[in-house]
């Protein structure tokens, strides 16, 4: 599907369509393109900047193609990592979670009429650049859960938590409404009416990671 829909806007090289999490996109030695099965959820225009990252004669072409790329959130499209075995939570996690789940609780009720499912939540040692995420099923739609960056709570504050927070519940709700959860029309709509950030913090790695 996703090798075809680049044949339709006329990409003519060879395709390798994989799942490796660390290079997204990529220019193979022989000149192939290897894409993460992921971008078979983007829309035409991202596709089409794929191919004008691939095609650019000059940096600044690729990096205005780059961005376009970036704009698409392919995380939420990653196939789950295989479960690792996670340490039970200690005492301080337990408290965080806890009140992740209270701020869900209200926020629900007060900026989304109660209309969001109960969801599991994460704190992540490895988050760097990113203060909040959401990880998608990308065969159902389904979200799985919402991680928070344990930098970012021990850092930046409750408030700001709650900010991020907003945001991906956001993502909750295009994921529970039908929507494709990423950054379009409908997500910075509904970011409008419920106060949220609009605009998404993005782990650099995934820059750089469009190389090539």
């Amino acid at each position: 599907m996703l090798a075809g829909r680049l044949r339709a806007l006329g990409f003519a090289r060879p395709i390798v369509v994989h799942e490796n999490r660390t290079v997204l996109v990529s220019i193979g030695r022989s000149g192939q393109l290897r894409l993460h099965r992921g971008y078979a959820y983007s829309s035409d225009r991202t596709l089409e900047a794929i191919i004008q990252f691939v095609n650019a004669k000059t940096r600044p072409a690729r990096t205005v193609a780059e961005r376009e790329i970036q704009a698409f959130p392919i995380d939420s499209y990653l196939a789950p990592r295989r479960p690792r075995r996670r340490r039970p939570p200690n005492k301080h996690d337990r408290e965080v979670l806890k009140e992740l789940a209270k701020m869900h609780t209200r926020l629900n009720h007060e900026l989304f009429g109660g209309e969001l499912s109960k969801i599991e939540f994460r704190i992540s040692d490895r988050m760097r650049t990113r203060l909040g995420e959401v990880t998608v099923d990308p065969r159902s739609a389904r979200l799985i859960e919402i991680t928070i960056s344990r930098r970012h709570w021990d850092r930046d504050g409750i408030q700001e938590v709650e900010k991020t927070l907003l945001h991906e519940m956001v993502h909750q709700w295009q994921a529970e409404s039908g929507f494709k959860v990423d950054h379009g029309a409908a997500f910075k709509k509904k970011a409008r009416e419920v106060g949220a950030a609009p605009g998404a913090r993005r782990a650099l790695d995934r820059v750089a990671a469009v190389s090539g």
